[in-house]
C-alpha cells in the first residue's frame, strides 16, 4: 500500500460521525445569545456549529461571557493540568474575570478562569469522535519549462485527558521537461503524556522518510524523551524536548555499508506555534539529531506552515520542508528542501 492510498483512506474516514445535537448555549460579552454545538477551543479560537449555518464558525475566546454544554470536554490549562467534564459558567460579579466550571460529576467539579484555558476538545465514548485533523493538497504548473509540482497531505490527532497521539503524512512529486521526476514521502508519528509536574511531558516520535533527491529509499527515525512547555497560552505555544533516538537509512546503492546506515543519536526537538484569531496561524517543528555513534555527524529536519483562513473549514497554506545531513555518503546529496502551497480542510472538533 503506497502513501497516496493511505492518504486517500484518511480522507474517506475523516468525514463521518462528528455531529451531535446543537443544544449548547453560548453568550457573548455584548449580550448575543446563541444555541449551537461547541466543537472545541484551540489557538484562542472557539469553534462552534449552528443548525442554520453551513460549516464551523470561529468565535474569539476572549469575547465569551457564558457557555453551557452537557457534552464531555477535555479541558487543558496553561500549566498543563487537564480536566474532563461538561461545561458551565457560574454567575460572575461585574468586573470580575469570567470563570468556567468543568463538571465531571455533581460532586466533582473545578472552576477555572477563562483566561487560563488554552485548549478544549470535545470527547465521547465513540472512538471516531475523538479525532481532530486536516487534509491538504496543492498543484503548481509552469508552462515555460513544463514543470509540475503536486503535493497532498493529511494529519490526525487523537486526544485523551492526559495523553495524545498524532500522525502526519505528506507526499510531493515534482517533474519538469528534461529532468527526472523527484518524489518525497514523509510519515511522522508522535505520542505524548503529561507528567505530574506542571508543563512537563514525555513523548515518543517516529519518522519514515523517502527522498529521491537524497537517494533515500527509507530513513527510519525512532526516539523519545522528556519535554516542557515554555509558553502555552491562547496566543502562542512553545515546547522543547530532549532525549535519545535511533536512525536507520537505506540508500539507493549497495556500496553504502551497514555501519553508515545505522546511528544512535541524541534528540533535540522544538515545536512553536503562533496564533492570530480567525486569520492566520504559524506552526514550526524542528528536530536536531547529533549522532552519538558517529561523532560529528548531524541530521536536522524542519517543517513550517502558515495557515490563512478563507472561509468555514477551508484554509490556504504555505509550507516549507527541509532535511539536512552534514556527512552524507559519497556522491549523495546532503539536503532536500522545498516549498508548497495549497488549500486545507479541517475536520473533527474544529
Amino acid at each position: 500500500m503506497n502513501i497516496r492510498t493511505v492518504i486517500l483512506s484518511a480522507v474517506l474516514l475523516a468525514a463521518p460521525l462528528f455531529a451531535r445535537d446543537k443544544t449548547d448555549v453560548l453568550v457573548m460579552k455584548n449580550g448575543d445569545r446563541m444555541t449551537c454545538q461547541i466543537k472545541g477551543l484551540d489557538s484562542g479560537v472557539l469553534y462552534v456549529k449552528f443548525d442554520y449555518i453551513d460549516g464551523t464558525i470561529s468565535v474569539q475566546w476572549s469575547k465569551v461571557a457564558h457557555l453551557e454544554s452537557n457534552q464531555l470536554f477535555i479541558v487543558q490549562k496553561e500549566d498543563g493540568s487537564v480536566y474532563t467534564g461538561s461545561l458551565n459558567t457560574p454567575q460572575t460579579p461585574a468586573g470580575q474575570p469570567v470563570k468556567i466550571q468543568v463538571v465531571e460529576t455533581p460532586a466533582a467539579e473545578v472552576t477555572i478562569d477563562r483566561t487560563q484555558i488554552v485548549k478544549m476538545h470535545e470527547t465521547s465514548d465513540r472512538f471516531w469522535r475523538r479525532f481532530n485533523g486536516e487534509i491538504s493538497s496543492g498543484v503548481i504548473y509552469s508552462k515555460g519549462n513544463q514543470s509540475t509540482q503536486f503535493n497532498i497531505g493529511s494529519a490526525a490527532e487523537y486526544v485523551r485527558e492526559r495523553w495524545s497521539a498524532g500522525a502526519n503524512i505528506s507526499s510531493s512529486l515534482s517533474s519538469s521537461s528534461g529532468s527526472s521526476v523527484s518524489t518525497r514521502n514523509d510519515l511522522q508519528l508522535n505520542a505524548s503524556r503529561f507528567l505530574r509536574w506542571d508543563d512537563y511531558f514525555y513523548a515518543g516520535l517516529g519518522n519514515f522518510l523517502q527522498s529521491s533527491v537524497q537517494g533515500i529509499r527509507l530513513q527510519t527515525t525512532l526516539g523519545g524523551g522528556i519535554g516542557r512547555y515554555l509558553k502555552n497560552t491562547n496566543n502562542a505555544s512553545i515546547s522543547v524536548l530532549g532525549g535519545v533516538g535511533w536512525q536507520n537509512t537505506d540508500y539507493k546503492s549497495s556500496v553504502v555499508t551497514q555501519g553508515q546506515q545505522q546511528l544512535a543519536t541524541a534528540v533535540i526537538a522544538a515545536d512553536v506555534k503562533f496564533f492570530k484569531f480567525s486569520k492566520a496561524n504559524l506552526s514550526v517543528t524542528a528536530n536536531l539529531l547529533p549522532a552519538i555513534s558517529q561523532p560529528g555527524r548531524i541530521h536536522f529536519n524542519t517543517n513550517a506552515t502558515c495557515y490563512v483562513k478563507l472561509f468555514s473549514n477551508l484554509k490556504w497554506n504555505l509550507s516549507f520542508y527541509g532535511n539536512w545531513d552534514n556527512q552524507p555518503p559519497a556522491d549523495f546529496s546532503g539536503s532536500d528542501y522545498g516549498t508548497s502551497s495549497g488549500v486545507s480542510w479541517t475536520f473533527g472538533n474544529r
